[in-house]
């Protein structure tokens, strides 16, 4: 006996919901036309991807930024209106943001 054959027995009265509702990230983020630019520098003899020229509000680049460290697992932050990400991570940054249907712009390199 399963935990779902358990949960009738326990709870016959009860009706599942059929497919819960995920807290989306990408719900509220405003989508532009103009590229995310997308660039790699050194700083202090490391490397870091900087990504610039989202137009929209700040909340909305914050939670992008959240989302790109934690799929990347990597360190990074938000300052001056760009994102900055811990390493040379472009490839999979324009892959990430393509995906969700950004359009990006590689500089440099």
């Amino acid at each position: 006996m399963d935990l779902q054959d358990q949960l009738k027995n326990l709870f016959p009265d009860h009706v599942p919901e059929e497919d819960p509702v995920e807290n989306n990230v990408e719900e509220g983020i405003w989508m532009q036309e103009d590229p995310i630019i997308c660039k790699y520098e050194k700083r202090k003899g490391k490397p870091i991807t900087i990504l610039e020229g989202y137009t929209g509000a700040d909340e909305d680049f914050k939670k992008l930024a959240k989302e790109l460290k934690t799929r990347l697992s990597v360190g990074g932050s938000f300052k001056n209106d760009s994102i900055i990400i811990q390493g040379d991570y472009r490839n999979q940054i324009m892959d990430i943001l393509k995906e969700k249907g950004f359009k990006v712009k590689r500089v440099g390199g």
